[in-house]
């Protein structure tokens, strides 16, 4: 075929083609014309049950028969957070509608591993540790760290050093501790007979027991596998009556006499902290104290070092908390404070009732600041242990009978930084620094002037009348302090929908509900002493001793001549009806502010603790009760131990 004929055929060929294509252009198909039109709706039940799976962990102390393997990241529940923002997560129970996706990806943002790192175990140290781990108990607790010690004895072998905290608190704890501690071992048995990378358990792993308080002491002789000597080790923890629990001045001790140790034998050391409370030496409440948290931390991830801690969970937004102690002189119950938190690297909620500083113990659902930010730093774990703790007062008995949502608290996650980050992070924000200079300028532990008597008022009236004098002064003064706080909070108010926090858009919240209230019951408050006062009312009862004030009462209106005091003392410009009115509308801004709270924040400490304050209502009454003239010994016959 010559080439002339090749061409011809060719062009013939395309023409053909390019008319078929052309004709194609004139023909239409109106398919869509041609569907049926179908509605799509969701709808929404405000009724439907939601279907819930738990899986408790183990609590007895039965010895395990096989291997269960769980991996380094699974977090039952939540209860600290990373250093990165939380993403703000939509509910589909609370969505009004479903809005159109927007899937706009930038491929250049995602980074897959090269094939060399895949399938490699990073090991402890290479990561972050987890943040916390809800466990059921001691029992569960050991159980989990024996699969955090096996998991590490695959390649290589472990010296661990066990920490103890020396205070009171602790005693029962530690026995607990030792009567299940042979489950670390009798389980590691079983794995090393299984599995055949994991050499005999006496070559992998030794044991040191130490305790601390005010300082640390050696109570094994040297790194042992004997369970009975671990045991007697355990047994042997004295009290520390100092009161002081310096845990990371223990861990630098710890990393400078085991360090060597440990890496002359070729070991991984691993420290175990076991504690009821937040450490003496973080510096929880002293502002110009960062406390030991970062040398230490330093020093673990220098040694390679992970941190686990056992301990229990922070109160919400506060340092303290309180636990019933009954003296052995003459059996009186008293309140005696310990640490126990706050959450976050500084409180992010107010430390104030309005009355008098905080006396709750409640859940904040995460383990104190400091414990977990050294556990995660590491490459532990923070293991937070169930909160039914008998001898733990003011924990708000009837709603704290709760777990919060774990999907919620997800969006709340406090920021584990170092304190120092944490403050220039907070300055950097004119909404945050705003809610901090509020939690910082009402607190009575710094501002004594907050705090006022709500008991022990003499039955005697001119002594109540003094004592009523000096308590009026100092309401009046926190009043001014409120006015300050309300109007900071309507000045930052247009900054909060440009929070991308929902830590602090919730303290935020909370604390515009509290402010409001707290205004109107320090009205009532000076009130209600007023007409004490004038009253000259005797106790009921003759064996009562003094007047106790008390809340949760519907609020009193103030006769004329009480409103005409209260109008000359604060310089009122409304008339007595015009104020009424003004108090009226202040309590309902104060409830809606509350319900606000409680809808927005539902299932975290923020609405439980809307609802307490909320259910506290405004007003109050005074009392007469019988107080043992025995509590006059406290520091005399009764000594209180530093717990």
């Amino acid at each position: 075929m010559n080439r002339s004929a090749s061409f011809s055929a060719l062009g013939t060929s395309m023409v053909a083609h390019l008319v078929l294509l052309g004709g194609l252009t004139f023909i239409h198909y109106e398919l869509n014309d041609k569907l049926p039109e179908i509605v799509l709706e969701t709808v929404f039940d405000d009724e439907r049950q939601q279907e819930e799976f738990t899986k408790p962990l183990e609590t007895d102390a039965e010895i395990a028969e096989t291997q269960n393997f769980i991996s380094g990241g699974a977090v039952s529940t939540a209860v600290g957070g990373s250093g990165a923002p939380a993403v703000a997560q939509q509910k589909v129970e609370t969505s009004e509608s479903l809005q159109e996706v927007d899937f706009n990806v930038n491929p250049s943002s995602i980074d897959l591993p090269g094939e060399n790192m895949i399938g490699q175990d990073l090991g402890v140290g290479e990561v972050n540790g987890e943040v916390g781990a809800m466990v059921e108990g001691y029992g569960a607790a050991l159980s989990r760290m024996t699969q955090e010690l096996i998991r590490m004895m695959r390649s290589e072998k472990v010296m661990a050093v066990w920490l103890f905290d020396e205070s009171n608190s602790m005693k029962d704890d530690q026995q607990e501790i030792a009567q299940k501690f042979h489950k670390i071992y009798e389980e590691l048995g079983i794995q090393s007979r299984k599995a055949a990378d994991l050499k005999d358990r006496e070559e992998v792993l030794m044991t040191s027991i130490c305790s601390f308080g005010q300082s640390v002491r050696e109570l094994t002789k040297k790194p042992t596998t004997n369970v009975n000597e671990i045991r007697t080790a355990i047994d042997k923890i004295p009290v520390d009556e100092s009161g002081s629990e310096n845990m990371y001045a223990a861990i630098l001790s710890v990393v400078k006499e085991f360090g060597p140790k440990a890496r002359s034998q070729k070991r991984r050391l691993v420290i175990v902290v076991v504690s009821d409370e937040s450490p003496s030496d973080a510096g929880d409440t002293n502002l110009n104290d960062y406390g030991q948290i970062e040398q230490a931390i330093q020093a673990c991830e220098k040694a390679k070092a992970p941190v686990y801690c056992m301990g229990r969970e922070a109160v919400f937004g506060y340092p303290f908390a309180r636990i019933r102690w009954q003296d052995p002189v003459y059996q009186l119950w008293h309140w005696v404070r310990i640490n126990r938190g706050p959450e976050t690297a500084y409180p992010e909620a107010l430390q104030w009732t309005g009355l008098h500083a905080r006396d709750d113990s409640s859940g904040s659902g995460f383990g104190p600041y400091s414990q977990v930010r050294v556990c995660k730093e590491t490459g532990g774990v923070f293991f937070m242990l169930p909160g039914e703790e008998e001898n733990l007062v003011g924990k708000q008995a009837e709603i704290e009978a709760r777990e919060f949502k774990a999907l919620a608290m997800k969006e709340y996650e406090p920021l584990l930084l170092s304190r120092r980050d944490y403050e220039e992070q907070r300055a950097r924000s004119k909404f945050r620094t705003g809610v901090w200079e509020i939690i910082k300028n009402l607190n009575p532990h710094w501002d004594a002037k907050l705090n006022m008597r709500h008991w022990h008022f003499s039955i005697e009236a001119e002594v109540f009348q003094e004592q009523g004098g000096k308590e009026f002064e100092k309401a009046a003064y926190a009043m001014s302090q409120l006015d300050k706080a309300v109007a900071l909070i309507d000045d930052i108010r247009p900054l909060r929908a440009k929070e991308d926090s929902q830590r602090w858009r919730a303290a935020y919240d909370l604390i515009n509900a509290q402010c409001l209230t707290y205004r109107v019951r320090l009205f009532q408050y000076l009130l209600v002493l007023d007409e004490h006062a004038a009253s000259g009312r005797k106790p009921k009862d003759p064996k009562h001793n003094e007047w106790h004030l008390d809340g949760g009462q519907k609020p009193m209106e103030p006769t004329d001549e009480q409103f005409a005091r209260m109008k000359k003392a604060f310089k009122l410009k409304q008339d007595r009806s015009e104020y009424l009115a003004l108090l009226n509308s202040e309590m309902q801004k104060a409830d809606a502010a509350f319900e606000s709270v409680i809808k927005e924040h539902d299932g975290t400490p923020w609405a439980l603790r809307a609802k307490w304050d909320k259910g506290k209502r405004y007003g109050f009454t005074f009392n007469s009760r019988f107080w043992d003239p025995k509590y006059a010994e406290v520091g005399k016959r009764i000594t209180i131990p530093k717990f």
